[in-house]
């Protein structure tokens, strides 16, 4: 069995900082880690490698220096790497990502299971790993808390916001991990080592995959983001000390002042 795990490389988020003039993320500096939701995707992965022998690939599209994010990954348990890195993958949004994403999976022809975290860190958005799905044409199931895999089908059980959904679906699959599903392990120094020094991350370019630049990075883009901003403070919050009634007086009358009731 192949397993694909999509990873992606964001900065770590308590070190964030928005320029002020243009509202953008300033990312020089700021530390980057593997996305964390994308690590409890990849800890599924590893599970199965160790139960079933499957062979575990970790795929991320980004910069050159996303490159760390696959060594991590490698010296986690890993077995291959690819980077999809391409100036023409500049710029992209999520369309474009998954766009990217999905034809260099295609390429890859092979894999039975396809594994991302829920959502990224630095866009909230859960939506790559669907449009990843829905560019292959595969049965997709998002928010999986566990799942279990048995003559080329797999069962998972979805979280849901009252409750949980069981779902049966034939492989090949994707599906998206959310950070209840497990505790992702830590690699030993050897790992790392090795991961740096004996293992090597393919890196696959626009040309080798045979996208289409139109289709993919800015120009494969129909959404953009005209800027990122913090949410002002909100204002502090007020505590009423009287007697109940009294209380409940005043909080009516706050309300009413604000045009709440």
């Amino acid at each position: 069995m192949k397993i694909v795990v999509l990873i992606k490389q964001v900065p770590d988020t308590n070190e964030v900082r928005l320029d002020k003039t243009t509202g953008t993320l300033i990312r020089e500096g700021v530390p980057s880690i593997i996305n964390p939701e994308d690590k409890n995707a990849l800890e599924e992965a590893l599970k199965l490698k160790e139960s079933m022998g499957a062979e575990v690939w970790v795929v991320s599209m980004g910069p050159p220096q996303a490159d760390d994010a696959l060594r991590e990954a490698l010296a986690m348990g890993a077995d291959q790497a690819v980077l999809l890195t391409d100036r023409a993958f500049a710029g992209a949004d999520t369309w474009a990502t998954a766009t990217t994403l999905g034809i260099a999976l295609k390429k890859m022809a092979d894999y039975d299971l396809v594994l991302a975290g829920r959502q990224a860190i630095d866009g909230d958005t859960a939506q790559v790993g669907p449009q990843v799905a829905e560019y292959l044409k595969i049965p997709q199931i998002t928010y999986v808390r566990e799942f279990s895999v048995e003559d080329g089908r797999v069962k998972a059980k979805r979280a849901l916001e009252d409750g949980f959904e069981e779902i049966d679906a034939q492989m090949p699959a994707l599906l998206t991990i959310t950070k209840e599903a497990n505790k992702p392990r830590f690699p030993h120094a050897a790992a790392i080592m090795t991961a740096y020094r004996g293992q090597e991350v393919s890196c696959w370019t626009a040309a080798d995959i045979g996208a289409d630049p139109e289709t993919v990075g800015l120009k494969g883009s129909p959404t953009q983001v005209k800027r990122s901003f913090t949410p002002p403070p909100k204002e502090p919050g007020q505590i009423i000390q009287r007697p109940p009634a009294d209380a409940a007086r005043d909080l009516v009358a706050i309300l009413r002042d604000k045009n709440i009731v």
